[in-house]
């Protein structure tokens, strides 16, 4: 796997931290390197039952295990303060010093309209993420430079101020999208590109604007790291593992944008609507290594360089030993 990184996406949604820190050290003895972590403040559905804080998880991780960490995503617009988000990675940057990524999006109500603020339509939410990674930037090049900073924006403010604790060299920082313009900003303005699994011609889009975006900034696409995050189901028989997807991520069958739903009780209500066919094309289910072998190996073939994987279901150790001893090692860039 020269070139290729396959890590673990470890689900805090669905698993109690001191779970996830045993399965990614299991990841890490199977072949796996690095995780993934998510940063929800509640799961898609009661079903998962879980919602850990990511830092502190993130942290232990660093001790536990020796690849990279980064969380995937975290949004610096609503719960966070970007500040606090740049003080966050730098210490975790600087306590495991060349492992730690930040890994930023726009948000999703279901995690961040617990302030009771408003709740701004995707262009917005976009925007700010952007004045957000506009401050972190601005901290982290100033505290290296041992200097104050301060912004003003539509958004945001920051009085003057710097990182005190900063490691020698910053994390880098990559965007979540599943959208061309983004993308395109997001080559112009960050050091990497962070997304889901999605259709091939899909993807190249995404590609193909976001070279386009570091190209206009003066850099060179084929250095930037590309990160996949892969939600598939795997168990010993198809039928179990269509019924891992059915109730623990019917999440993964729903076909329209999940960014404005509140609460995992509406997610619930609407899971009943999910059906096995609607994983079709969205989502591996099955019980063949090699199925998911064959789909992920399309991916690296259009150029990711990082995949972190997260089957859906609780059969977790099984699932890590079989992909460890039957599918990373015949994946290939």
């Amino acid at each position: 796997m020269a070139g290729l990184t396959v890590g673990y996406a470890a689900a805090l949604e669905q698993f109690a931290p001191l779970e996830i820190l045993e399965l990614a050290v299991l990841a890490e003895r199977h072949g796996f390197s690095g995780v993934m972590a998510a940063d929800h403040f509640q799961p898609w559905v009661p079903a998962q039952g879980e919602a850990a804080f990511v830092w502190n998880v993130l942290a232990a991780l660093g001790e536990r295990t020796s690849g990279d960490i980064g969380p995937g995503v975290t949004a610096p617009t609503f719960r966070w303060h970007p500040a606090m988000v740049a003080q966050a990675s730098a210490t975790l940057a600087a306590m495991y010093p060349g492992r730690h990524w930040l890994g930023l999006g726009s948000g999703e109500a279901l995690n961040e309209h617990i302030l009771g603020t408003y709740w701004p339509e995707a262009p917005e939410r976009i925007n700010r993420m952007f004045e957000a990674i506009d401050v972190i930037t601005k901290l982290f090049t100033a505290s290296l430079a041992g200097k104050d900073v301060k912004h003003s924006g539509p958004f945001y403010k920051l009085e003057s101020t710097r990182l005190w604790t900063m490691p020698q060299v910053p994390p880098e920082i990559y965007v979540a999208t599943a959208g061309p313009v983004t993308a395109k900003r997001a080559g112009r303005l960050t050091d990497g590109l962070i997304t889901v699994g999605a259709p091939l011609e899909k993807i190249a889009g995404l590609f193909a604007k976001f070279d386009e975006g570091a190209r206009e900034a003066g850099k060179d696409p084929s250095t930037m790291p590309r990160l996949l995050q892969v939600h598939l189901s795997w168990a010993e028989t198809d039928e179990e593992a269509m019924a891992n997807a059915m109730e623990q991520w019917p999440n993964g069958g729903m076909k329209f944008p999940k960014g404005d739903i509140r609460s995992p009780f509406d997610f619930e209500q609407m899971a009943k609507l999910v059906r096995p066919e609607d994983f079709a094309g969205r989502m591996v289910v099955s019980a063949d290594p090699d199925v998911h072998r064959a789909e992920l190996q399309r991916y690296v073939d259009l150029g990711f360089d990082r995949v972190y994987l997260h089957n859906v279901g609780r059969n977790q150790a099984q699932w890590l030993e079989v992909f460890g001893r039957e599918v990373l090692p015949k994946l290939h860039r």
